[in-house]
């Protein structure tokens, strides 16, 4: 089910957008102002801002802004100003797609459902049950969400990427800690693969997804 934020000071828009989308089965949270929404976002996993350009604190331009600095999420933008310059610097900030006010509620609705399909398609990774999702960093399996480290995160999405395919000790440090040319205990990998394998294994012991291949490295292995 995907959770969307609903950011507009416009009390009875913010009410219709709201009543309209949670009809269609989305959870939606809603917040009047760039504070509110920032609390919120940060509160929460979103799969779509859905945005005002002028709020009273701030603007949807500096809202972007912040969210782009560490998140893929999908951004549609609302204003009620007929300025192509806005529009370009929205889609130069990293908005997905750009409504001016006012709107038919069929077309958003239907804009929306096209975002949500194009992120899904982008953004999320899926096997043997794990599902990560690249928008906010998260990881489910079986629709529980996984807690990792950063570095877990990105070693299973690594591994994921490349499943079926051997990745050496070597690649796997290149990849996720010597991008500065800094030495690195190679243990390094193997104490993260076997967290790893403790979160996601059934049977940390035998491994049925990250198997070692002696001699050579690691491999995440389909099941068919």
């Amino acid at each position: 089910m995907y959770k969307i934020l609903v950011v507009e000071d416009d009390i009875d828009l913010k009410e219709g957008l709201e009543f309209a989308l949670k009809e269609d089965g989305y959870i939606v949270l809603t917040a009047e102002t760039k504070k509110q929404a920032a609390v919120c976002y940060n509160s929460h996993d979103f799969d779509l801002v859905l945005m005002d350009c002028n709020l009273p604190d701030g603007s949807g331009f500096e809202l972007c802004t912040d969210i782009r600095q560490n998140s893929n999420v999908a951004i549609l933008m609302l204003t009620a100003r007929d300025g192509e310059l806005d529009e370009v610097k929205a889609l130069n900030l990293g908005v997905d797609d750009y409504m001016k006010k006012p709107f038919s509620l069929a077309v958003l609705k239907a804009r929306i459902r096209n975002l949500l399909r194009r992120k899904d398609a982008d953004n999320f990774i899926e096997s043997n049950g794990i599902r990560i999702n690249n928008n906010n960093n998260t990881i489910y399996m079986n629709e529980t969400k996984i807690d990792v480290t950063a570095v877990e995160y990105k070693l299973l999405r690594y591994l994921i990427e490349n499943k079926d395919q051997v990745l050496s000790k070597e690649q796997i440090l290149s990849y996720i800690w010597d991008t500065e040319e800094k030495y690195v205990d190679d243990n390094i990998v193997s104490v993260n693969i076997r967290r790893l394998r403790i979160k996601i294994e059934q049977n940390p012991s035998q491994p049925e997804y990250i198997k070692t291949v002696h001699g050579m490295g690691y491999i995440w292995k389909t099941k068919f």
